[in-house]
This record gives C-alpha cells, structure tokens and sequence, in this order.
C-alpha cells in the first residue's frame, strides 16, 4: 500500500539523506541498518504485498515552530481482513497491532486508487474501519490516502471521505511527494 514508500520519501521530503532503520522481527531479531535514502526504496520496496515483516523504525527531525523535534516513526506490516495463510505474516500483523495500540500518533495509509476497484480485496476494509475507531482515541490520527496519482484515486479519496467522515484524511502521492506539505503539519501539531 505503499508505507515504506511513504517512510522514505517523507525522510528524504524532510532533508534526510540517509536513514537508519532499527529492524525489529517477531522472533526477537534486532538490527541497524542505514541507507542512503535513493537506495532505500530499492531495498525496502517492491510490489508484492506484505515485503515488510518486521517493524523499521526511523528517527526523523520535523521542524517544530523555530527549532527541530526528533520522532520515532515506525513502518509495519500491512493489515489484512481475515487470517494470512503464512504464518511469518501471521506474526508480523500480530506485532503491528501491538504498535497500534501502543502509539501515541498513527499514520493511516489507505490505497485511494484500490477504493473502487472490484478485483481486489475490498478497500477500504473491515479492519481499515477497525484501526480509524481505535486511533481515532489518540491525540494524533490520521488517514493518508494514498497513490492520488493512478486513475480512480480521486473517487477512492471521495468514498473514504464519506465513509470515515470526521477523522483528518489528506490526499497523499507517496512516490511523488505530494501531500507531504499537510503531513508535515499535522505531525508537528500534534507532537
């Protein structure tokens, strides 16, 4: 759905030139990594769905009115309806869900251009709704809706308005930096 995607570009949008990711796997395996943020997309990224299976946490600097603050962002497994036959995706949904709950702000990240279309598994999901009504309790919540960029992106943003109406939902083009401006803000607000 584009997470990582989102975690890089957003680093890189606020001046980073390398990220360290701190990997945390299910089984307890930890490990540091840096990347320079062009290669970490190359890395990090691919098209098939649930590439990350362990929590990669970022320490990013946002501008905070004159000065900078320092936040842990965590990238994780995407969520899923149902039961995942794997049992490794098993274990990493199972930790992005204690993530959830233990968060102090949540970056939702929903496909707008998956929205509308039939073939894939309904978008936005039971547990998209799941996630917005246990989020929405922390000071900070967000929906990005993200992928603005492919056709039916646009409908897809109209329907998640309407069905996750009084939340914070901002457009959002993960590959091409756009939206980032309005997510910077909300971040630094509700630090």
């Amino acid at each position: 759905m584009g997470k990582t995607t989102f975690l890089i570009n957003f680093a890189e949008y606020l001046g980073a030139k390398t990220i360290e990711f701190e990997f945390a796997f299910p089984d307890g395996t930890k490990f540091k990594k840096k990347y320079p943020c062009k290669s970490a997309i190359s890395d990090l990224v691919d098209e098939n769905s649930h590439k990350t299976l362990a929590l990669q946490g970022a320490t990013l600097e946002i501008p905070v009115g004159k000065g900078k603050k320092k936040i842990q962002v965590i990238d994780t497994t995407g969520l899923i309806d149902g039961i995942h036959e794997d049992p490794k995706v098993r274990r990493s949904i199972s930790q992005t869900i204690y993530e959830v709950l233990n968060s102090q702000m949540i970056i939702h990240i929903i496909d707008g251009s998956a929205v509308t279309k039939e073939d894939l598994p309904s978008s936005p999901s039971e547990v998209d709704f799941q996630i917005s009504q246990i989020a929405r309790l922390k000071k900070g919540y967000v929906i990005l809706v993200n992928k603005m960029d492919l056709p039916g992106a646009e409908e897809g943003l109209k329907i998640i308005e309407e069905k996750f109406h009084g939340n914070v939902i901002i457009p959002v083009c993960a590959i091409n930096k756009k939206g980032f401006k309005e997510v910077k803000t909300f971040v630094a607000y509700n630090l």
